[in-house]
């Protein structure tokens, strides 16, 4: 009979522990790095798990981590250049995997100043999440 209270009392208190507050999609660190010439002013990133303002970014700079629930390959940047608004555009995240617990850098770029579009030219799994 003890022995089955003990057992008892080990799987209630296995049961109730606390689970990690992290998950298979994330959260991931995201940052950019901006590889135009030009600044960047008021960055906004969607990542599909979440959006936040990353600030402003100097040409050939990159900014600080800032962590989302999940990041996929793709992700909606927004910045102003100049006073106008460019962006990579709305992203369909339904087929895309989510890059998981990690930090991550999207390299962005000024891929054309008449349509004021930005695009990722590269997404870097920089470390694993601390």
């Amino acid at each position: 009979m003890k022995k089955l209270i003990f057992v008892l009392l080990v799987v209630i208190c296995v049961a109730a522990c606390k689970k990690t507050k992290f998950s298979p999609e994330g959260p991931t660190d995201v940052r950019v790095k901006n590889i135009s010439d030009l600044p960047y002013s008021m960055v906004i990133v969607n990542t599909s798990g979440g959006i936040d303002t990353l600030g402003n970014i100097p040409a050939g700079a990159t900014s600080e981590y800032f962590r989302f629930d999940k990041a996929y390959i793709r992700a909606e940047i927004k910045a102003t250049i100049n006073g106008q608004l460019y962006t990579t555009g709305p992203v369909d995240y339904n087929a895309l995997t989510y890059l998981g617990q990690a930090k991550i850098t999207y390299t962005v770029f000024i891929k054309s100043v008449p349509n004021k579009t930005l695009e990722i030219s590269d997404v870097s799994l920089d470390a694993p999440l601390d």
